[in-house]
């Protein structure tokens, strides 16, 4: 049955298909404008697969649908929501969990806190950000060296030498989740590359492989993501097992340890943390530094901003509330390279969006990329414009979609503090250049990805 969708590779169809079969929807779409399905059987998918992307097709269906739109995945009706007016009105109160945390969970079949009710939601939420203070707190000197020894690397390049974007900023991500998450054990490079290995294994395939079923056609792929996700849980089991009882409580998996979750449930978040956060890390790094190299005003209001806040000193976590301009830097980052395009909440009691009545267990799309590049909510939606995040309108916006404030997933706060390191040690000692001739494609996953590695050049800065 799935023969059709050969090659398609968003995330997000995987989690459209994993909540539904979770969660069995209502067969009405309750007269909402949108698609009529395509095949009886599969309904819209081969539309996805035909633009390249589910938020590229939302792009599309926004634009015929207007702001409220259906389509079918299968035989089963799905709502997408794509301005922040209708996001406003959307109240889901029974559903606190993160959707990409029950995404990731049920590609690697992990059923750990993705059954449990509003209570342990919060409860759970509350130790993993409890967790990333801690080990932000503990390691802040360890994050500083590691973008110290990234940044001397740049410095000793040639003026007109490439950097590799990707390469290099994931590298530092590796690094920096896999020693503040886990322990001091990574350290140890060897143990970093494993994780590399392993890391790439798993992510390409949950990616690809399940939609169109090729990897259970291929018994050596089948066989190398079996083996990567054994390894690395093996490996995740074997640090927590290392790390109990220890005095010093540093990582992300210490604060864990010391709650009431079972040894399989912190092997599971410790992976979906690691995941994730390598992931959300490295692009939000990669797109930073990106859009800095295209606008020298902009590197130096970041510059300013350090001489009239730092001075001389080099930034520390009590001070980076204090870098407005970055968090607006940053917050245009995620809003322009539509960060995380994408997000689910299942309709679990009957809701109304405008006139449309929503019936109970349905799947609700937020189209975020849409509502990122709205040109009702954003003036020049398509232009890196941090000064826009200076009006309140906007950031009440961003806060709503669940970029900032308590909405913020526990990955992209700690993205954000790495990220803040990084553009601060970067800004205060070089220049960045764009390279000439180089267009720069986004591939819109469940996280937006340079589709090729983006290059830069440095200077020093006088």
């Amino acid at each position: 049955m799935l023969d059709f969708a050969i090659f398609a590779v968003t995330f997000v169809i995987i989690l459209v298909g994993a909540v539904l079969y979770l969660y069995p929807s209502s067969r009405s779409a309750s007269g909402i404008p949108g698609l009529n399905p395509t095949e009886e059987k599969d309904g819209n998918i081969q539309d996805i697969v035909n633009q390249g992307s589910l938020h590229e097709f939302l792009a599309c269906l926004h634009g015929q649908f207007g702001p409220v739109a259906s389509f079918w995945f299968g035989g089963r009706p799905v709502v997408s929501l794509g301005s922040v007016d209708q996001l406003r009105q959307h109240i889901n109160p029974n559903r606190t969990t993160d959707s990409f945390e029950t995404m990731l969970k049920s590609l690697l079949g992990y059923r750990s806190g993705m059954g449990g009710g509003a209570t342990e939601a919060v409860m759970r939420k509350k130790l993993y950000e409890s967790a990333v203070n801690n080990t932000l707190k503990e390691n802040f000197p360890l994050l500083l060296k590691l973008v110290e020894e990234l940044v001397g690397k740049w410095k000793s390049f040639p003026k007109d030498q490439h950097t590799p974007l990707c390469a290099h900023l994931l590298g530092l991500a590796m690094k920096a989740v896999t020693q503040l998450a886990l322990g001091d054990r990574f350290r140890n490079d060897a143990e970093v590359i494993g994780f590399r290995k392993n890391h790439e294994a798993i992510w390409s395939e949950i990616g690809k492989g399940y939609l169109d079923g090729s990897m259970e056609k291929s018994s050596i792929r089948k066989e190398h993501y079996e083996s990567a996700l054994a390894e690395m849980e093996t490996v995740l089991m074997s640090v927590a097992k290392d790390r109990k009882g220890q005095r010093s409580q540093t990582a992300f998996v210490d604060a864990l340890l010391q709650s009431n979750l079972t040894d399989r449930q912190v092997m599971e978040d410790s992976m979906v943390f690691t995941l994730a956060g390598c992931v959300i890390t490295a692009n939000l790094c990669i797109w930073a530094v990106h859009f800095l190299s295209t606008s020298e005003e902009v590197q130096e209001k970041l510059h300013q901003e350090l001489e009239d806040v730092l001075g001389s000193e080099p930034v520390s976590l009590d001070k980076i509330p204090q870098l407005r301009y970055f968090q607006q830097v940053l917050n245009e980052t995620v809003r322009t390279a539509k960060l995380t395009p994408i997000a689910a909440q299942l309709q679990e009691n009957e809701g109304k969006v405008d006139q449309h009545i929503i019936p109970k267990e349905t799947l609700v799309i937020y189209a975020l990329g849409v509502v990122l590049q709205d040109a009702d909510t954003w003036s020049r939606p398509y232009k890196f414009d941090p000064d826009r995040f200076t009006e309140d309108s906007a950031s009440k916006s961003f806060s709503l979609l669940g970029f900032s404030g308590s909405q913020a997933c526990p990955e992209l706060r700690f993205a954000y503090t790495v990220a803040t390191v990084v553009l601060s040690t970067v800004v205060r000692q070089l220049k960045l250049h764009q390279v000439k001739g180089q267009v720069v494609e986004a591939r819109s996953e469940l996280v937006s990805t340079p589709k090729d590695d983006t290059w830069i050049t440095v200077s020093k800065r006088s």
